[in-house]
């Protein structure tokens, strides 16, 4: 990693943890209809009828009720299940069982399907730190999304869900980094 890319990559994910850290209540609950109002949206428009979607931690965006109603519409969920190798295996979970996965982020248990899970889905939501203008997005740091996209033969549309603030103009890119198809906000949806 080039290293002014990698300390302007930790800075920003420092002040992005501080922004997501000092919203009020009040905020995360206005974002929270907002996100899920929008993926339900997406989810409606691209007719997708089996997503993969995360588990979100207290500090992201909540992606619960929208899993909520997907559940309820019949929607098959895969959900990531972080590996040692730094790569993503996938589950449907079962029932509401959840324990905190290698990087830390909450998963839910059930049995693996493997890594090329991911394939059949039509639609994939995935958590980020930031996204710019020109789709390309970063993550915390660990690298299992980018990893998973990177290999991926035919990917569907990816969609990343941020708060409006992360909508930025640049982000710093890596040889690794994948971009995204979209992003979903509390405000709105952008395809790029």
């Amino acid at each position: 990693m080039d290293s002014d890319i990698g300390h302007r990559k930790r800075a920003l994910r420092a002040d992005l943890r501080e922004r997501r850290q000092n919203l009020t209540s009040v905020e995360r609950e206005n974002a929270t209809s907002g996100i899920t109002r929008n993926l339900q949206k997406l989810v409606q428009d691209h007719s997708a009828r089996s997503i993969s979607c995360y588990l979100s931690s207290p500090n992201e965006p909540d992606t619960r009720p929208f899993l909520n109603w997907a559940e309820a519409e019949g929607v098959r969920i895969l959900f990531p299940i972080s590996r040692e190798d730094g790569l993503l295996d996938w589950t449907v979970g079962e029932g509401r069982e959840e324990i905190q996965g290698l990087a830390g982020a909450p998963e839910p248990m059930g049995e693996l399907l493997g890594p090329i899970a991911i394939n059949d889905v039509d639609l994939i939501i995935i958590p980020a730190a930031a996204v710019d203008h020109t789709g390309l997005r970063m993550g915390w740091g660990r690298g299992y999304f980018d990893k998973t996209l990177g290999s991926m033969e035919k990917c569907p549309p990816v969609y990343a869900v941020i708060y409006d603030l992360e909508y930025i103009d640049e982000v710093p890119r890596e040889v690794h980094d994948q971009p995204v198809n979209g992003i979903v906000t509390p405000s709105r949806i952008i395809s790029f």
